[in-house]
């Protein structure tokens, strides 16, 4: 198979959460569930689609192709994972190769792990791929011993409340309470069986970063505040309504939970070991973030905005909501197993209107085969919501990839919606007047 892989690929990697766990997946004697060993037919998980011939571009094949496996259930008497094997070029690259795997398998950072274990560097193949550093805003330390121990105590204190809070409105969020009906949030039963549409677009790393330093905050405070401007922006074209305008709007954002410090991703021999701090599995945890309210999106000031979406963030991190959150899962799991865990995760995705998950990508090209891989998108697909983002850094670009409910959100204008936004933070960042 590899000796036919064409010049240059883009890597599409689905995170497929319909479904539920199969047979093969046993109980041992204690009454924890383990997966089978099973022989593999790799010809069941290889796909190689064929279109017309004749054509110089095959956007439109592509696009429906990959839209329609995102929806597919997978078999469940093999294995949850396949292989696309699309050797068609589109205007973006000479082929698209899609890894479909089933949530169930493991989480984003487990399945990345393996797949970066697959490939190598461009320039280099001998030496091991690296990542962006996840490093933090330097904060100067307070000298006044007095005035220490009392920002101290007043943390605490506020850490107390907003754990009380952000876990509590995270169990009303996932059981009672439902965001309002809104041009990203139809609201559908069963909106996750229903035909999708995916796109992506670019960003400049650099200039993430130009933000980053501007608003003193972290990577993933300037793409949630991207993203939900983008969104806000989106809500505002899409509807004449003042009422879904002005929609109650929650993010769900996934985190995880491991503790590997800086990002870096494992070896699989040390994943599966029994003591290491990076366990392949699911091992994830979510915020519930509420998208700022904007009167006037188009006039607002993107800044502003973004260090909104900081403070709300940063409060959500102050708290052990998210530590909780992950150990009421982990409870859920041991006492009625991962199918509890699953329905409870189903629910709180259902209840809110969108999620975000992203993910660290490499700094270097990487290449499959001895072949160069130029674009690599992830996301999460099968959920129940209108509207899925998956972020990932790869070649000094953030991809961000965006599954939409087909015939309900217009994927042409929310891309729109998103490079609008990042253009305005970036020129504010910067000093240029929009």
């Amino acid at each position: 198979m590899t000796h036919r892989l064409c010049r240059l690929w883009r890597i599409c990697f689905f995170l497929l959460t319909l479904g539920s766990p199969p047979s093969w997946q046993v109980r041992d004697a204690q009454g924890v569930q383990h997966w089978r060993r099973v022989k593999v037919n790799l010809e069941e998980h290889v796909h190689v689609p064929t279109f017309p011939s004749g054509l110089d571009t095959y956007d439109e094949y592509v696009q429906d192709y990959i839209s329609k496996i995102a929806t597919n259930q997978m078999p469940q008497s093999r294995p949850l994972w396949d292989l696309h094997l699309i050797k068609f070029p589109t205007s973006k690259a000479e082929g698209t190769l899609v890894f479909r795997i089933h949530h169930s398998l493991g989480d984003g950072y487990s399945l990345m792990s393996a797949l970066f274990n697959c490939l190598q560097r461009a320039d280099d193949p001998s030496l091991p791929l690296t990542f962006p550093s996840g490093s933090k805003p330097k904060t100067k330390p307070t000298k006044n011993g007095m005035v220490r121990m009392i920002s101290k105590v007043s943390s605490s204190l506020s850490m107390c409340v907003n754990t009380v809070r952000d876990f509590g409105w995270s169990v009303l969020k996932s059981n009672l309470l439902e965001d309002d009906k809104s041009p990203v949030r139809s609201g559908t039963p069963g909106v996750e069986f229903l035909p999708i549409t995916l796109s992506s677009i670019e960003f400049s790393l650099d200039d993430i970063h130009k933000i980053k330093t501007k608003i003193r905050g972290t990577i993933n405070d300037v793409i949630c505040g991207i993203v939900f401007l983008g969104i806000r922006l989106y809500n505002e074209a899409a509807s004449e309504e003042a009422r879904a305008k002005a929609a109650n709007v929650t993010a769900l954002v996934l985190l995880n939970t491991r503790d590997i410090g800086s990002y870096s991703y494992q070896p699989l021999s040390e994943m599966t070991k029994p003591d290491t701090k990076s366990p392949w599995g699911n091992h994830f945890a979510f915020i519930h973030v509420g998208i700022p309210s904007c009167k006037d999106p188009m006039n607002a000031d993107p800044l502003q905005f973004l260090q909104t979406t900081k403070k709300i963030i940063q409060e959500r991190k102050n708290s052990l909501a998210v530590v909780l959150t992950g150990k009421f899962l982990e409870i859920i799991r041991r006492l009625k197993g991962p199918e509890a865990v699953a329905k409870y995760v189903h629910a709180t995705l259902r209840n809110t209107s969108t999620a975000v998950t992203n993910v660290v990508g490499p700094i270097e090209q990487m290449i499959i085969a001895g072949h160069p891989v130029r674009s690599f998108h992830f996301t999460m697909v099968g959920g129940p919501q209108s509207l899925t983002l998956g972020v990932v850094s790869y070649m000094g670009k953030l991809k961000l990839a965006m599954g939409v409910e087909k015939g309900f959100i217009d994927p042409k204008l929310l891309t729109s919606c998103m490079e609008k936004s990042f253009e305005r933070t970036s020129q504010a960042a910067i000093g240029v007047k929009p």
